[in-house]
């Protein structure tokens, strides 16, 4: 998967994961980053869980998976600065 395509799958991830978490969201920048690392970090549990990867390529299945990782990064940077903000 090409890095264009990675962006591309970033920005849908993380603007979806931003709405469904709720919340303003972190801007386009920061959706393309939460959502590609949140590609990563879903990628990385669903291979760990199944034996499969989980991003493939620019599909339905690699957005899901891209999908739920941005949504976990989105929880835990929460979950982090709410800590920090004590």
């Amino acid at each position: 998967m090409g890095i264009l395509a990675w962006i591309v799958l970033g920005l849908v991830a993380g603007f979806l994961a931003s709405m469904a978490m709720g919340g303003g969201g972190y801007g386009v920048i920061g959706d393309i980053i939460v959502g590609v690392v949140g590609a990563l970090l879903g990628g990385f549990l669903f291979s760990a869980f199944t034996g499969q990867p989980g991003v493939t390529g620019f599909n339905l299945g690699s957005i899901l998976v891209a999908f739920i990782g941005a949504c976990i990064l989105i929880l835990l940077l929460r979950l982090v600065s709410r800590s920090r903000a004590v």
